[in-house]
């Protein structure tokens, strides 16, 4: 079953393309907006309870197919800043990049979303 909307896709959108047009320029509630959105896209895009993708301090969620984590500390778990999450899912910053730079913290063997990313969320999508 999808997850639960919690931001609506119109307002998701908008808060995504204003920070595609202006980046860190954003106010805070625009980006927690942009990120949320996306964090649910991924949920629809990948639904399960394999994964938890991790951006503190807006969001968080589980996703992918496979064995169901449901107490204590996840086996797979995927975190990162608001920024860097946004460029991976817009396309900007690539799964391999973030790594190599330490913006994106991975543990786990099914803890690899580069799959699924970009999200197929173009301006004005």
């Amino acid at each position: 079953m999808p997850p639960r909307r919690r931001v609506p896709v119109e307002s998701g959108r908008a808060a995504l393309d204003a920070w595609l047009a202006g980046g860190d320029l954003v106010p805070r509630e625009t980006l927690a907006t942009a990120v949320r959105y996306t964090v649910e896209e991924l949920s629809v895009l990948a639904p399960g309870r394999s994964v938890e993708l991790r951006v503190p301090p807006f969001a968080a969620a589980q996703c992918v197919e496979g064995p169901r984590h449901t107490r204590g500390t996840p086996p797979n778990v995927v975190e990162t800043d608001p920024q860097t999450w946004l460029g991976l899912a817009t396309g900007r910053v690539g799964w391999a990049e973030a790594m190599d730079t330490g913006l994106l913290r991975v543990s786990g063997t099914r803890a690899d979303l580069a799959a699924y990313l970009p999200l197929g969320t173009e301006p004005g999508g």
